[in-house]
């Protein structure tokens, strides 16, 4: 059962230390309850007591939010979202990111759009508004079995490549987030083989372990990939250059495959 409360939020666009100028997040938690989500952090500043994934509050003032004509934000890039999902579930009800976007489209920021949802297409009249966009899905695998096991509430492998095609034939500027990178178990050139038709640039990033998401994950490998727990140890409580060959690996695949790409790794160790 997910506890999901109805807020009224002070501000919506945020500063980002990302590589963007500003984010938005609709949503405190998300429902698709990915068991490797690094942004169950965000607890600590929330106080919620549920675990992550069994929670979600709604700003249901966020379009509100979004100020008029001001030039701060002209030119600027905003990505929606960085710790939650914007199209998750419950956005089929609260339609927040109609308001958001009808919004936004006076301020034309340079927008960045980013899920694990085929719900995104619903707003393609809107996209389609802003001079300056790109918007796709994150992919890890292409197995739906094991997609359901690490993201139980998102979209199917198979609805997520459709809306990125559906995307792109819009006119829209296109993504594959190939992220979180599974050792074993992700297969980036096959998801690239697959999309390249209709993707304009691949992100790729790796699993990234934190004491918070541990747990869950090696809970997850003993129930169902028992045989991988080792190597998974190895590669995140270990020394070892097991990130870096895989960098290497995919950059030279990308150029050879003449592809727009960035690779976000992240390589320090693991603490456990």
């Amino acid at each position: 059962m997910i506890k999901i409360k109805e807020i009224k939020a002070k501000s919506i666009i945020t500063k980002s230390g990302l590589d963007v100028d500003y984010v938005i997040n609709p949503y405190i938690g998300c429902m698709h309850g990915c068991i490797y989500c690094y942004a169950r952090f965000m607890k600590r500043f929330t106080n919620h007591r549920e675990p992550w994934g069994k929670f979600l509050d709604v700003k249901i003032n966020a379009a509100e939010l979004i100020p008029k004509n001001i030039k701060k934000y002209k030119n600027k890039s905003i990505m929606i979202s960085s710790v939650t999902d914007p199209y998750q579930p419950a956005e089929r009800k609260y339609k927040l990111m109609r308001g958001i976007l009808k919004n936004l489209i006076p301020l034309q920021p340079d927008l960045c759009l980013i899920t694990k949802s085929d719900l995104i297409v619903r707003d393609i009249d809107l996209l389609k508004k802003f001079k300056k966009r790109i918007a796709g899905c994150s992919l890890s695998l292409l197995d739906d079995s094991t997609r359901k096991e690490v993201e139980p509430l998102a979209s199917t492998v198979e609805r997520r490549i459709k809306a990125v095609r559906e995307l792109k034939k819009a006119g829209i500027s296109t993504f594959i987030f190939i992220s979180p990178m599974f050792p074993e178990l992700t297969d980036y050139k096959k998801i690239i083989a697959k999309t390249k038709g209709f993707v304009d640039e691949y992100w790729f990033e790796n699993l990234n372990v934190r004491a918070t998401n541990w747990g869950d994950i090696k809970k997850w490998l003993r129930n169902s990939h028992p045989n991988l727990l080792k190597k998974f140890q190895e590669i995140y409580f270990t020394k070892n250059d097991y990130w870096n060959q895989l960098e290497k690996e995919i950059e030279g695949y990308c150029q050879k495959q003449n592809l727009n790409f960035t690779i976000y790794f992240h390589h320090q160790k693991t603490q456990s």
